[in-house]
């Protein structure tokens, strides 16, 4: 079997060890980073490629008659045409429940910062502004805690879940949204009831049709003021344009 890694520098800081897969393959190339127009030409041959965020869209995948598998080295799908490959009978698989923890804890430290003001104190230590404050303390930028605030998830799978957890031991309410477009699933509630309550919104859905723009100008409009939004999924659940 011949496999293709596209783009290998996205993840790879000389730390992995890819001995096991190369095992599986008779040819195993790996590209730091593919642009665009190298894509057809290296995976021209190749029954496996692996991608992390190089886009294989429908006149990539039609260019390349002998692949057979897409392994997305990632857990967002949306680099790859995915009713394409189907069609072509190519299978496509993800990276799930991997990076749970550290992404629950990057999702905290956003948290923290926010309500803490972090930056403005660190700014403020470092420009001398602090140095010159009258009082032994620096006021300047309000300090909330986390304990009693309400956190609103959208996306309740490992990585929701992981930052749930975390979130209760910081006391914290929890509110889960209902998945979009999804069936009705008890304890969770429609995302326009869930969103006046919450102080932090938390994403951690895919994006699909049902989740491109869920957050827009009508939804943050019934945030309340003051509310913080944290994406710890793709870019475009979030109309960036009417934040």
């Amino acid at each position: 079997m011949k496999a293709v890694f596209l783009d290998l520098g996205s993840l790879d800081c000389n730390d992995l060890d890819l001995s096991a897969l190369e095992r599986q393959c008779d040819s195993f190339t790996c590209f730091a980073e593919t642009s665009a127009v190298q894509v057809s030409e290296r995976i021209a041959g190749a029954e496996l490629v692996i991608v992390n965020k190089v886009v294989l869209d429908k006149e990539v995948l039609a260019s390349s008659a002998s692949l057979k598998h897409i392994c997305i080295a990632a857990t967002g799908t949306n680099n790859v045409d995915l009713q394409a490959a189907a069609a072509l009978g190519i299978s496509v698989s993800n990276c799930q429940a991997y990076g749970t923890d550290s992404v629950a804890q990057h999702v905290m430290t956003m948290m923290l910062a926010l309500h803490t003001n972090l930056i403005a104190y660190n700014n403020a230590a470092r420009n001398g502004q602090w140095a010159q404050a009258s009082q032994f303390c620096l006021l300047d930028y309000p300090i909330q805690e986390l304990s009693g605030k309400t956190l609103g998830i959208v996306g309740y799978g490992n990585l929701g879940a992981g930052v749930a957890k975390l979130a209760g031991a910081f006391g914290m309410e929890v509110l889960i949204a209902q998945r979009a477009g999804g069936d009705t699933v008890g304890g969770r509630i429609a995302i326009d009831e869930l969103l006046p309550q919450v102080d932090v919104l938390s994403l951690h859905c895919p994006l699909t049709d049902a989740t491109r723009n869920l957050i827009n100008a009508e939804t943050i409009a019934l945030m309340k003021p003051g509310a913080f939004i944290i994406n710890a999924a793709r870019g475009g659940i979030v109309n960036e344009a009417d934040l």
